[in-house]
């Protein structure tokens, strides 16, 4: 179990940091993706991800007794990621929010990777 947890909580992490960059992207460079060709496809397999992610994580919690992780984080974070995947490709979405909503789901998925791992 903690085998796959940590497989997706890093498969997360590298989307989290996908996010960063098309956020970047369109603010910047002023880059736009097609929706149907991009961004319904990504969001999508991010979806599936974090789909699996949180289910496995709320399996996970309730067969280990861990006093730093809830439930309601892993729900909070698997919104987080949902939102992210999608309004990584429109640059008029807030910066401050964006960037403290990616800076959050990546500190909990870290948190995650150090409790799996000891």
């Amino acid at each position: 179990m903690s085998e796959e947890i940590l497989q997706l909580t890093e498969n997360l992490l590298r989307y989290n940091r996908l996010f960063l960059v098309y956020y970047q992207e369109g603010r910047e460079a002023g880059v736009t993706h097609d929706f149907h060709k991009v961004i319904k496809p990504f969001a999508n397999e991010v979806k599936g991800t974090n789909d699996a992610w949180k289910s496995a994580m709320k399996k996970w919690l309730s067969s280990s007794n861990q006093k730093h992780l809830h439930v309601k984080q892993v729900d909070t974070t698997a919104e987080h990621i949902e939102q992210l995947s999608i309004q990584a490709f429109f640059p008029q979405t807030s910066k401050t929010r964006f960037l403290n909503s990616q800076r959050t789901v990546e500190y909990f998925l870290q948190e995650i990777i150090k409790v799996v791992n000891k």
